[in-house]
């Protein structure tokens, strides 16, 4: 039932297998972004001791075993239990995530769906890690290679999406072999530590995953530093993963890092109107605009831009904002005072810098939550802050050009390179820009649609490697060359 809870749920942190207060019993409190007056979590607030402890199992687990050193029909068994147990408890975990994060309780619900999925997928790929052989160096050698896990490895994941972008990193380093330290973040810790239950339940052996709650500093920090760590995953913004880049790389350990977006929808004259209008507002608006992957900037060929703005305009305008716990709600509550205090500052900078206000502008005034009116701005030009910043809610800028040229140069006029829509129905040109725009990912006449077996990742200031995909599992992986003399030995000095 979406109801407010009576009182808030206390969560500890699992290390070893267990649940546990580790080192302080400070808490933190989560107040729930759609009714700011009710507390709904308690989190511990881990320290660097508690960070600690969670390594030691995880490297202790990975070099005695047995998960490393198990069969992968085995792996794939706890893989695919945990996904029957996700979406066993997937109306718990979506209210959880719906009153911890704010985002529309339909949505939250199926985003759990989506969770089980990956751990599905994760299941079939861990059954297909394969080596290679070299048999072509002459009848007294012969070589292969072999996939090993990379070793003990530390997750950091955002507020945003929390069980979702963890489901991308985690059933694929299991997968793989690896064991995992997990930082959620603290502002949406819950459904993190609910799975934790959920992979103890399905089989996964103590000390292969753990999770600490807490600060970037000083749990976050921990992880990435330490000796005992040898790898490090890390979704959320491109200033924090340039911090945490160059604090793995003073350890030499290997970085996964899915960072920022500024991500434009190329939109040109001889596009079907009626289908953009959908992906355009259902692009910059779902998830609050709080999404890496946000339409948030289209580039509107001039012929046809006054006709689409007025278009989207009318639609943003029925499309259903509120209480997150109303099943018709598509819009919800912005994360925390921060984050909407960071949108509003952007909007006010847009109007000084000449932006017209099409739609919205200011808070949306509704019960004792936090909300951002839908906002499109209209004649935005490339140097305006918000045609260049990660805004992270439900802004849409509207920038015109007149050649294609001019579209492509508009596209990649930024220090990100995450994701990029094409809409056109010339083929020539649709095949053309996708190869010139700078981008990770490039979605043609449709937006923020794929599938797992398609890798995600950015350019440029977007990150570093790939998740979905057989890369998914790859990255969590290392390749040994194992060299064999066949036959006598031949002795070349001696």
């Amino acid at each position: 039932m979406n109801t407010l809870p009576a009182a808030p749920t206390d969560y500890q942190h699992f290390i070893n297998g267990q649940f546990t207060d580790g080192h302080s019993s400070e808490r933190l409190e989560r107040h729930s972004p759609g009714h700011r007056d009710v507390v709904v979590s308690r989190y511990l607030a881990g320290t660097a001791a508690d960070a600690e402890d969670a390594i030691r199992a995880a490297r202790t687990h990975f070099d005695e075993g047995p998960w490393p050193w198990s069969k992968s029909a085995e792996r794939q068994q706890v893989l695919h239990r945990t996904a029957e147990l996700i979406r066993r408890d997937a109306d718990e975990l979506g209210l959880i995530e719906c009153l911890e994060s704010g985002k529309p309780i339909k949505q939250a619900r199926g985003e759990m769906g989506a969770a089980a999925a990956m751990f599905d997928y994760a299941a079939a790929l861990a059954r297909h890690l394969y080596g290679e052989t070299c048999n072509n160096q002459g009848e007294g050698f012969f070589g292969m290679t072999v996939r090993e896990p990379a070793g003990v490895v530390a997750m950091i994941t955002p507020w945003n999406f929390p069980l979702v972008v963890l489901c991308q990193k985690l059933p694929f380093a299991l997968a793989a072999g690896c064991t995992c330290v997990i930082k959620p973040s603290e502002f949406t810790s819950g459904t993190s530590v609910r799975l934790m239950s959920l992979l103890k339940e399905a089989g996964l052996p103590d000390g292969a995953c753990n999770l600490v709650t807490g600060h970037g500093v000083p749990v976050g920090e921990a992880l990435v530093t330490s000796p005992k760590v040898d790898m490090v995953s890390f979704t959320g913004s491109t200033a924090v993963g340039q911090r945490i880049g160059s604090l793995a790389g003073e350890g030499l350990k290997k970085v996964a890092l899915e960072l920022g977006g500024k991500n434009p929808q190329l939109i040109f004259a001889d596009t079907d109107l009626d289908e953009v209008v959908d992906a355009v507002v259902f692009g910059v608006y779902f998830n609050m605009g709080e999404c890496c992957v946000s339409g948030s900037k289209i580039l509107v060929e001039e012929s046809i831009a006054d006709e689409l703005v007025a278009r989207v305009t009318a639609a943003a305008q029925t499309v259903p904002m509120g209480d997150p716990l109303d099943e018709t709600v598509k819009v919800g509550a912005i994360i925390n005072d921060r984050q909407q205090e960071k949108i509003l500052g952007y909007l006010e900078q847009a109007k000084a810098e000449g932006a017209t206000v099409a739609l919205g502008g200011g808070v949306h005034e509704q019960g004792n939550g936090r909300f951002v009116q839908l906002t499109i701005l209209d004649h935005v030009t490339p140097e305006m802050s918000v045609a260049r910043g990660e805004i992270f809610g439900p802004v849409l800028s509207v920038l015109r050009f007149q050649t294609e040229e001019e579209a492509v140069r508009l596209a990649n006029d930024t220090t990100y390179g995450l994701s990029a829509s094409i809409w056109t129905k010339d083929l020539d040109r649709a095949l053309r820009l996708s190869r010139r725009v700078q981008a990770g990912t490039v979605w043609v006449n449709t937006y923020m649609q794929g599938a797992m077996e398609l890798p995600f990742g950015g350019y440029k200031q977007s990150g570093i490697g790939r998740e979905f995909g057989a890369e998914a599992v790859l990255d969590f992986t290392e390749v040994k060359n194992v060299s064999i003399r066949l036959g006598a030995y031949q002795k070349r000095w001696l």
